[in-house]
């Protein structure tokens, strides 16, 4: 039987969450300037965190 790790569940869960993110977006009709704005947040959240959890692990 195959066991799944830690490490590949959770890039699972990503690119589950990835695939619904892109299918939310696609069928979105918005206009592409807010469309392209909305798509960055995640990225620009993901990075907020990145650098707020470096900043505290270095203290």
């Amino acid at each position: 039987m195959l066991t799944i790790k830690r490490k590949q569940l959770i890039w699972m869960l990503f690119l589950l969450l990835g695939f619904g993110y892109f299918t939310a977006m696609s069928n979105l009709e918005i206009h592409n300037f807010w469309r392209s704005l909305i798509v960055l947040m995640p990225m620009q959240v993901g990075a907020i965190i990145y650098v707020t959890y470096l900043r505290w692990s270095r203290q």
